[in-house]
């Protein structure tokens, strides 16, 4: 500016006017840089730091998912921005990145505390989750009570979380005998592999993994929580501009006035506690026992009919334990339990013989699942579709009317399914049009189908390595790069898998 008024021609009076109304212009606008928010809408694109886990992200079989996914993505949506994740290959890259602010935020499902313990200076938004770090060990071998119980037993723990730093405490304070070994660069699955197999005694985990993945390792068992329950946040870098930081809380405000961060709670974690030890343990039994002799002919129904395999096996698990001869008292038969009149509508002859039963099966999901309206989306529409198949579709339309008569959704399972029981009841069935339903066998039915699909999912398919990242409606990359190609979303039938 002093050189500008260096070079003005102090003799022309209409310079003078336009210097003096430039230098206003200035004045009142002001030279401050964009905020961070303004720079992101600016650009379009969000930039979030994720790692590869079930609470996460992840890639199914139709694209993107994870609860910090589907979260993430909705407030790119909200802000109207593009969402472009980075795949961190482990927290110390995640970390990295966010000291260096080479990311607007990261949604690494970790706790506040497992974050301030590593760098004081980041920020936070709202909670949205909790989860309590749990001491695992194997059925069997001695139970630990107290922490005391910890002495002398080998123990492992994440690294880089508040369960470390928790042990530290406890170790510096009154347990200086206390010894782990802090896992870096594996999941729980890994860590309650260890236990399961003896390798290690001890695992301590949060409580949410553990509840995905206890199905898969029966023999493991939740003893006590280490400490006091721990707050979920998204974790912005450091600074003092805290446009986005606002934002995202009035979007977290939001969603959990509106219902929405119900809805994406019981998506992904609404159904972990359907198997019980034994159910697990015979599940898995069975997988390795029954499912073998079964498997080509419910991919083969599966691919006739576009449905997922694993989820057909599992309607077929809840219904018989993959049994072809299996009858209930009122003359459902077969592997698919198929009642004569369906069978015969299937075009079915011999409801014993295994493929007719399970081309039956999968013949009659698939066309209840067409007949769902097509405004429910998925996976409501499969959850829907499977209550129908269990109880009639008759029934569902019922609990469907009196989810709307109550002021709820009747497009989405979550509001659906508390329905459902009242057909129980005479003050609710007296005004239906198809009367009196077991209204919990529903509910029941579609859990457990959910839970079994998860098992299946993980023991049938390949995991994901860390740092791998297929592409879907969101540009994702992996830690060394950043893609701009952004396909279409495609609208699937997703039951979160059961990793965290």
């Amino acid at each position: 500016m002093r050189n500008l008024m260096m070079l003005v021609d102090w003799s022309n009076p209409k310079r003078i006017l336009v210097l003096l109304a430039a230098v206003l212009i200035v004045a009142l606008t002001g030279c401050s840089r964009p905020t961070v928010l303004e720079r992101i809408e600016q650009e379009g694109v969000l930039h979030v730091i994720t790692r590869n886990a079930p609470t996460t992200y992840y890639e199914d079989r139709d694209g993107a998912a994870g609860f910090e996914y589907e979260l993430s993505r909705l407030f790119a949506e909200q802000i109207g921005v593009e969402l472009r994740l980075r795949v961190a290959t482990d927290l110390d890259e995640a970390y990295s990145v966010l000291e260096q602010n080479y990311t607007h935020f990261a949604a690494l499902g970790l706790s506040q505390q497992a974050a301030h313990d590593r760098a004081s200076n980041l920020n936070f938004s709202s909670d949205y989750l909790t989860f309590q770090p749990v001491v695992l060990f194997a059925n069997g071998k001695p139970k630990p009570k107290t922490v005391d119980d910890l002495i002398g037993r080998s123990i492992v723990v994440p690294a880089s979380t508040a369960q470390a730093a928790f042990l530290d405490q406890l170790k510096d304070a009154r347990l200086p005998n206390l010894v782990w070994e802090e896992a870096d660069g594996i999941e729980t699955p890994d860590m309650m592999r260890m236990v399961d197999e003896g390798q290690v005694d001890i695992a301590i985990v949060n409580s949410a993994e553990y509840a995905i993945h206890k199905a898969m390792f029966p023999k493991v068992r939740n003893s006590f929580a280490l400490m006091e329950p721990l707050k979920v946040s998204w974790i912005f870098p450091p600074g003092k501009d805290n446009s986005l930081l606002e934002q995202a809380n009035l979007f977290l405000e939001k969603i959990s006035q509106d219902g929405t961060l119900t809805y994406l709670q019981e998506k992904y974690f609404g159904h972990v506690d359907q198997l019980n030890y034994v159910g697990a343990r015979t599940f898995i039994k069975h997988i390795r026992d029954r499912l073998p002799k079964f498997e080509d002919t419910f991919k083969a129904a599966a691919n006739d009919f576009e449905l997922d395999w694993h989820l057909l096996a599992a309607i077929g698990y809840q219904e018989s334990h993959w049994r072809p001869y299996a009858t209930s008292p009122t003359g459902v038969r077969g592997l698919m339990m198929l009642t004569r009149t369906t069978a015969k509508e299937m075009d079915i002859r011999n409801r014993l013989d295994p493929e007719q039963s399970i081309l039956g099966g999968a013949k009659y999901f698939s066309q209840i699942h067409k007949r769902m309206p097509e405004r429910i989306p998925e996976p409501d529409r499969t959850w829907m579709a499977l209550a129908a198949y269990n109880v009639g579709m008759g029934h569902l339309e019922d609990a469907r009317i009196i989810t709307e008569n109550q002021g709820k959704d009747p497009d989405k399972w979550i509001d659906v399914k508390d329905a459902l029981p009242l057909l129980q009841q005479k003050k609710w069935y007296k005004k239906t049009r198809f009367g009196y339903a077991r209204g919990w066998e529903p509910v029941h039915y579609v859990q457990n189908i959910r839970r079994y699909y998860d098992v299946l999912a993980w023991m049938k398919q390949p995991g994901i390595n860390d740092g791998t990242v297929a592409q879907s409606a969101t540009s994702t990359t992996t830690s060394d790069d950043f893609s701009d190609t952004t396909p279409d979303m495609p609208q699937p039938f997703r039951v979160a898998p059961p990793m965290l």
